[in-house]
């Protein structure tokens, strides 16, 4: 695979200073119009040690705009990071639509680290590298540019390019020592190299392989691929929409008993007496603090994720919670139409935002699937969009059980006439006037079209890793009691089953190495 990144290709300095400034101007007037178009650019920069990446990266900020670009590199992961998801720190690097990213290594350079150093198997690194295909491909499909180059050289040229950059006390190569061992043993991280090349290599996110023994030809090299590439997406008509079929779910039959949904079975009678709540109350609110105390000290997170028709009872079962866990442990996020800032970002960017750290606990009141609630209903989203959400939304959730959070999602249900009741009695107590708006109303007139999308997303989403727990909400005592005993018996089982915070899937990148 790297013979053609080793043939010798160089550019003279009289060549080079020719194109620069062409390539300059050029790749200035193209960043315009990325602007322009809202195009987020996400530029991943890998390769071989003593390759020049670092002068690569320096070289694209000198001809770039630099107020529209971030470079970032993952050397050691920082606590923050540690106690999150892998990718919570890629998130965090993504850009907003028009502006650019420049990422060294990004989410390749752990796994790459940990094949070459036996960390995992080949097998658990093409998992990891399947879910790198996913998440690019998911990027890719909101709209984002993303170009990834390789750096090579051959044996020879790599150690006569060390041997010049240990007599430089500024060079990165002798600040971080720990990097030589990749040198020491080429060939086998060149196989690992070319393993995850040609597993990632796709039509849509393809590898630029660049040599890098003349470092004139490597510079322009990549500023005019670059700007290539720039060139083909703002001219195409860009389409991220995918083939769809003309049917959401099954066509059923015109009778009412044969489109019975999910919500339809829940028993909305079900309630509890005043004097049994009370206890109950107390009881479970008493367990869940040493709960989420325990979870502290054993450094586990917990996502609790609350979804409802409207008047449902969400704000009062997260206050039972709220208040019976120390403050200090847990964040409550009410989610509500986003923010420009969040806009310029991937729907479940603002979501990846707010995952706690080890030990804490993050309540979002409402959350990511308002993609194939809110948004699906009134149009928000188009049908691609949407119906693609539903394996995004799985990889997420996956991502975040696969690190031991503890993730529990809540669906509370109530009956029409108990929604009118409800509406009503807000319009009519003045300090609950403020929970009732022109939207409640109107996502009333929808009941039926919410009802479908809610018997959908339970049947695409509701997974081993992250099921869902329908609530039956008409009695609100009862609701709340069953939704803090779901999260006291999930606490007890994560925190106290001998084994069951060490039994989870730790993909290639994401396995701890003591010692």
């Amino acid at each position: 695979m790297f013979e053609a990144t080793k043939v010798g290709r160089s550019v003279s300095k009289d060549d080079y200073r020719d194109q620069q400034e062409t390539l300059r101007t050029q790749l200035l007037a193209a960043q315009r119009d990325l602007k322009t178009a809202n195009v987020p650019l996400i530029v991943l920069i890998s390769g071989v040690e003593a390759a020049g990446k670092g002068e690569v990266v320096n070289r694209l900020n000198e001809w770039l705009d630099a107020r529209g670009v971030q470079t970032f590199a993952f050397w050691n992961e920082s606590d923050e990071e540690r106690e999150r998801p892998r990718y919570w720190r890629f998130w965090r690097s993504l850009p907003a639509r028009g502006d650019i990213s420049i990422l060294f290594g990004g989410w390749y350079q752990t796994p790459i680290e940990y094949r070459f150093k036996g960390y995992c198997t080949d097998a658990e690194l093409d998992g990891e590298l399947n879910r790198i295909v996913d998440f690019e491909r998911m990027l890719i499909q909101d709209g984002a540019l993303v170009l990834k180059f390789w750096f090579h050289l051959s044996e020879p040229d790599q150690k006569l390019r060390l041997k010049e950059l240990s007599r430089d006390d500024k060079s990165r190569w002798k600040m971080l020592p720990d990097k030589s061992k990749f040198s020491e043993h080429y060939a086998a991280f060149e196989q690992v190299a070319e393993r995850v090349i040609l597993h990632t290599d796709r039509g849509n996110s393809p590898w630029y392989l660049i040599e890098a023994a003349n470092s004139r030809y490597r510079d322009l090299t990549v500023g005019k691929t670059l700007l290539h590439a720039i060139h083909s997406r703002l001219a195409e008509s860009v389409n991220t929409e995918e083939p769809t079929s003309p049917l959401v779910s099954p066509e059923l039959p015109s009778s009412a008993s044969a489109q019975i949904t999910l919500l339809d079975q829940l028993d909305l009678s079900l309630s509890v007496s005043r004097n049994d709540y009370k206890h109950e109350l107390k009881k479970l609110q008493n367990e869940i603090n040493e709960l989420a105390w325990l979870a502290h000290n054993q450094k586990r997170s917990t996502v609790l994720m609350f979804e409802g028709v409207d008047a449902g009872g969400k704000g009062g079962a997260i206050r039972r919670i709220t208040n019976s866990v120390d403050a200090r442990l847990y964040r409550a996020i009410p989610v509500a139409a986003p923010t420009d800032e969040e806009k310029a970002h991937h729907y479940l960017w603002r979501f990846w935002r707010h995952i706690p750290r080890a030990g804490f606990i993050t309540l979002y009141d409402r959350s990511w699937y308002g993609r194939v609630l809110v948004e699906r209903v009134e149009g928000f989203a188009s049908d691609a969009e949407w119906r693609r959400a539903y394996a995004e939304i799985n990889q997420f959730e996956e991502q975040l059980v696969d690190r031991g959070v503890i993730l529990l999602k809540f669906w509370l249900h109530i009956s029409q006439d108990e929604q009118l009741k409800r509406f009503k009695d807000r319009e009519d107590v003045p300090y609950k006037r403020y929970k009732i708006t022109a939207d409640d109303w109107r996502n009333r007139e929808k009941w039926p079209q919410y009802k479908e999308a809610v018997n959908e997303m339970v049947a695409r989403t509701s997974t081993k890793h992250a099921a869902w727990t329908l609530v039956e909400g008409n009695d609100k005592p009862y609701a709340r009691i069953k939704v803090l005993r779901t999260i006291c018996d999930a606490l007890i089982r994560e925190l106290k089953t001998e084994g069951a915070s060490t039994s989870r899937y730790m993909p290639c990148g994401e396995k701890r190495i003591d010692g």
